[in-house]
């Protein structure tokens, strides 16, 4: 008989059971505890039932345990000290979506040597998500793979479904079951509408192809996620984030019948890729918010420890320490001066735009 199937596949290798993983590294009741509460706070920011602005925050890709950790505990630190006015959550991506070629996560290839041992991916990113937790700070995540979330998905505050998938059918169905609130991005073209109806298709409940918790393939029955919400990053011909984009984007919100609330992604196509242009957006979104633009609910920053971003050298000792090696980040000293400057601005709503500089 003639071979018709896996003519281009080398072969398989099971992994772990979502189950198996869980039992191994489980989550604690204090930290699912801080996870449900952290959830609810998000829900009440996109409901705006909670006043204060919520803010992911944290390096473009995982690719180094210790520096996130690191990274981690300083964020950890400002977020209980600006907690009544602000929402702070430590963005953890561990998967990258790739418009060609690339690195694609910490999952998917842990040891950055193309071995692409995602099973020791999927144990760091867990064991990574449990230590940060462990620190009072909430994790945000964009889930690419829709394997995944089996794995992880009891650790996560808030979750993004990017602008490469935000158009795709299994995405919008994935994250009608998240148990998180959920942030759509506009296109990579700029465009709106297919953030505006991933919202209303995922919103309702689905039946889709996927994995149990003991890794069978199973049919998902979902009930619809109703906390989602529009992050604009930009687009290819021009940014996002100034009072007149903002306006348009809550009047299709009202006419699709949709909550009329936003994020802003300070980086990728907002700051031209240049991280200290993310300053110039996030100072922006301070002022429209505190001229009354109540719609914007929250901001996205890419920050690391160090400035800027690297290759993936040939050798792997020859990586710099809390440098990105995806989207380059702001640095720590800034990203501090920047949560704390919009702190003090968000301290009074009757300041004028003008006034807070």
């Amino acid at each position: 008989m003639i071979k018709t199937q896996d003519l281009h596949v080398r072969g398989f290798t099971r992994l772990s059971a979502p189950r198996s993983l869980k039992q191994e590294l489980p989550i604690t009741e204090t930290s699912s505890e801080r996870v449900a509460r952290s959830r609810e706070a998000v829900t009440r920011i996109l409901r705006q039932e909670d006043p204060r602005l919520l803010l992911v925050v944290g390096p473009c890709s995982i690719h180094d345990i210790e520096g996130a950790l690191e990274y981690a505990q300083k964020l950890s630190l400002l977020r209980q000290e600006l907690a009544d006015r602000m929402e702070i959550v430590m963005r953890v991506y561990f998967e990258k979506p790739r418009t060609t070629l690339g690195w694609k996560g910490l999952i998917n290839d842990p040891q950055m040597d193309g071995t692409h041992d995602i099973d020791t991916g999927l144990k760091q990113a867990r064991r990574l998500l449990l230590a940060i937790t462990d620190m009072d700070l909430p994790t945000a995540t964009e889930f690419l793979d829709p394997i995944v979330p089996q794995y992880l998905d009891d650790l996560v505050t808030w979750a993004a479904i990017g602008a490469r998938t935000t158009e795709s059918q299994t995405h919008r169905e994935l994250a009608s079951g998240l148990s998180m609130p959920v942030g759509y991005k506009n296109a990579t073209d700029g465009s709106l509408q297919v953030a505006l109806d991933a919202m209303q298709s995922a919103r309702a409940p689905h039946s889709f192809l996927g994995i149990d918790e003991d890794g069978f393939t199973s049919i998902v029955r979902t009930t619809g996620n109703p906390d989602g919400h529009i992050v604009l990053r930009g687009g290819r011909a021009k940014t996002n984030f100034d009072a007149e984009s903002i306006r348009t984007a809550e009047s299709k919100l009202r006419q699709a019948k949709l909550p009329a609330v936003m994020m802003v992604d300070c980086s990728h196509a907002n700051s031209g890729k240049q991280p200290a242009r993310q300053e110039d957006v996030l100072r922006s979104i301070i002022k429209q918010r505190m001229g009354g633009t109540r719609s914007l609910i929250g901001a996205m920053l890419e920050s690391y420890l160090e400035e800027g971003s690297q290759p993936i050298p040939s050798d792997l000792s020859k990586l710099r320490y809390g440098v990105s090696i995806t989207d380059a980040c702001i640095s720590w000293e800034t990203t501090e001066r920047l949560l704390r400057w919009s702190y003090e601005a968000l301290a009074s709503p009757a300041l004028s735009p003008a006034s807070i500089g």
